[in-house]
């Protein structure tokens, strides 16, 4: 796929992104089919790009101990991924009640999500959730998308580029979304899968599983109305909360395994 990522990706026939699409299907961690278009090595190194691009936007908090927080929890998290990343934490100095990972192995977490994630395990329910999308591969699945559509987005010269609406929507493909002003929510597939696998990872953290619906249920009251499931691309807060009672005899399990390994964190 290299020859497709130069800086000057020329638009596409119909017959051609046709093709690709029937030859670059992939499979999530849970079954679920979808478009890859572009090499791991490539998404990586926009993950990467906007991480860094992010940093020298939004302070980093000068708090030690809410980093180091955070840390402990993002850590604990990682080691139970499948990952060959090295991954990078950031606490920034923001109030939005929100997180995100990057390809490339990058989280950041915002100040203000520490008010509504209550405990060590609200906050591993979140880091997780956010985990997971990379390592099912959303961010490379949106991507591909939202290129086919519109039959070559030229994206090596928008990565590279000044801020541009273009820019911020492929950015917020990758997974910053509401970060960078522009709301590129997941789709609902993503969101459930994201759910259900950052569960597991938590729960195999040592991290109790149960916190995850405390969670969603703080997160319904800090966000009040919201439109009905049917008009939004997430799960409804309460339709959320359902699918994770039905994932939880399965977490319970991963949980009981690992605090029988001694996995206890303590991150505060």
């Amino acid at each position: 796929m290299g020859k497709f990522l130069n800086n000057k990706i020329a638009l596409f026939p119909i017959a051609v992104i046709a093709a690709l699409v029937l030859v670059s299907c992939a499979t999530s961690p849970t079954g679920q089919t979808q478009l890859k278009l572009f090499p791991d090595s490539e998404i990586t190194r926009m993950g990467i790009s906007a991480y860094d691009e992010m940093k020298q936007k939004t302070p980093a908090s000068r708090d030690k101990n809410a980093t180091a927080y955070v840390n402990c929890v993002a850590t604990a998290i990682t080691r139970e991924v499948p990952s060959r990343s090295k991954w990078e934490v950031t606490l920034f100095d923001d109030e939005a009640v929100n997180a995100f990972a990057l390809p490339g192995g990058k989280i950041g977490v915002y100040t203000g999500l520490l008010k509504v994630a209550n405990d060590q395990d609200q906050l591993a329910a979140v880091i997780g959730h956010e985990v997971a999308h990379v390592i099912a591969d959303h961010g490379n699945a949106r991507v591909s998308a939202a290129f086919a559509a519109q039959s070559g987005m030229q994206l090596a010269q928008v990565m590279a580029g000044t801020a541009s609406p273009e820019k911020s929507q492929l950015l917020g493909l990758l997974g910053l979304g509401a970060q960078i002003g522009v709301l590129l929510p997941y789709g609902r597939g993503q969101e459930s899968e994201a759910d259900i696998l950052g569960l597991q990872y938590m729960a195999k953290a040592g991290f109790n599983p149960m916190a995850s619906i405390l969670l969603w249920q703080n997160m319904g009251k800090k966000s009040g109305g919201q439109p009905p499931e049917l008009l939004s691309t997430h799960p409804a807060n309460q339709t959320r909360i359902n699918d994770l009672k039905n994932a939880m005899p399965k977490a319970q399990q991963l949980f009981n395994q690992a605090r029988s390994q001694d996995k206890i964190p303590q991150c505060g």
